[in-house]
């Protein structure tokens, strides 16, 4: 007997910003209509351009000093939204309701020991075996708490003590495409009726010599400044941000049972993995955009993340899918913040719809490496 799949409405109920824009909605609608430059720093790391967040009082979202101090700035960042959206959504204050609400987070991991890694690299140049040098390095010279406090599902549990959220949590790893994940999943089970609301979201702190190395090393950093997305022909690559960006999501009768306003619905979340040749970008967005049920959108909030070649497919391809819609990058606003690209896509394209800015919305990324998604927003309370 074939059992029939329940399939509810998701809606936005709360967002939580922080980022190099400022903190909370008002200031990323801002920084979203003005197009102007994004606050950076090209100085600290130069020759490689950052996107600082702005200052915060971390007080307001995590009262304990003694939390504060054991976290690291990219878990504070994700603690702080996460207490930003509950807020939001007005269940900050509902012991019961965040003792079963659900948990999503995409994040990558911790800091480095900085003295470890310089010793590691330095010896590896004059190394007669630099592969097993390096196994015999890792293996010796890291303390095992230092690999503990990099495990990323430390910010889940982080949000779960300071913030109450203590159902089932869920943290997914893996650059861009974990962010598409965890709200695909999220959206996904609300959808099928197996939860009614969860916390989901990621954070990334940009301000790091480590994470500039690594991804130096891969050729995919733009560098002297800052240059717009779309515009970065000559100096290819990304400029990464510190923020990050946390959604609840929940069933459109929860939300409604509850009083909750509902912001904008999520209608549908599509994830691929293409093997990168020439027009397997575009080829892939376009059959995301089918999946989705994505029409004619008002606008188009792109993580494209300004590395050549795949950049320039992105821009065509969505010229192809929506002409008329116009396209703002999310590099240009918060810079790229990696596993939290796509919550922040969803996080303003909420903003637009809930702003009466647009009724239908597409968020795509295209992950620097490998990964696709595409996502669709509507206004919510309308027939699908």
């Amino acid at each position: 007997m074939n059992r029939q799949v329940e399939t509810r409405n998701v809606v936005v109920t709360g967002l939580g910003l922080v980022s190099c824009a400022g903190e909370g909605v008002a200031a990323h609608l801002a920084a979203t209509r003005s197009g102007e430059a994004p606050r950076s720093d090209s100085e600290t790391f130069a020759p490689y351009p950052v996107h600082p967040v702005a200052p915060l009082t971390l007080d307001g979202q995590i009262p304990k000093k003694s939390d504060q101090r054991q976290m690291e700035p990219w878990q504070r960042l994700g603690v702080y939204a996460a207490g930003l959206a509950l807020e939001a959504a007005g269940a900050k204050a509902d012991a019961a309701l965040k003792a079963g609400m659900h948990l999503v987070v995409a994040a990558g991991g911790g800091e480095r020991d900085y003295t470890v890694d310089g010793q590691i690299l330095t010896g590896l140049r004059n190394a007669a075996d630099p592969g097993a040098y390096l196994n015999e390095r890792l293996q010796n010279d890291l303390r095992p708490t230092l690999f503990l406090a990099q495990l990323s599902n430390l910010l889940a549990g982080n949000i779960a003590i300071v913030h109450g959220v203590t159902g089932a949590s869920r943290t997914f790893m893996g650059e861009e495409s974990s962010g598409v994940d965890a709200l695909r999943i999220a959206q996904a089970r609300i959808a099928a009726g197996q939860i009614d609301i969860v916390l989901v979201g990621g954070s990334y702190n940009a301000e790091r010599a480590d994470v500039l190395l690594i991804h130096e090393m891969g050729g995919h950093l733009s560098k002297p400044r800052y240059r717009p997305i779309f515009e970065r022909a000559e100096a290819p690559g990304f400029i990464l941000g510190s923020g990050a960006a946390f959604l609840v999501l929940e069933a459109e009768d929860h939300a409604r049972a509850r009083s909750a306003r509902a912001l904008a619905r999520l209608d549908a979340v599509a994830s691929d993995r293409t093997k990168r040749a020439s027009g397997s970008v575009a080829a892939s967005l376009a059959n995301l955009w089918s999946r989705t049920g994505l029409g004619t959108p008002d606008a188009v909030i792109s993580a494209a993340t300004g590395c050549g070649g795949i950049t320039g497919e992105e821009r065509d391809a969505l010229a192809t899918l929506a002409p008329q819609a116009p396209v703002r990058a999310l590099g240009d606003i918060t810079g790229h913040t990696l596993e939290a690209a796509a919550p922040f896509g969803v996080a303003l394209a909420t903003a637009l719809v809930a702003a009466g800015e647009a009724r239908e919305v597409a968020v795509t990324t295209v992950g620097h490496r490998r990964g696709e998604g595409v996502l669709r927003l509507t206004t919510a309370g309308e027939g699908r």
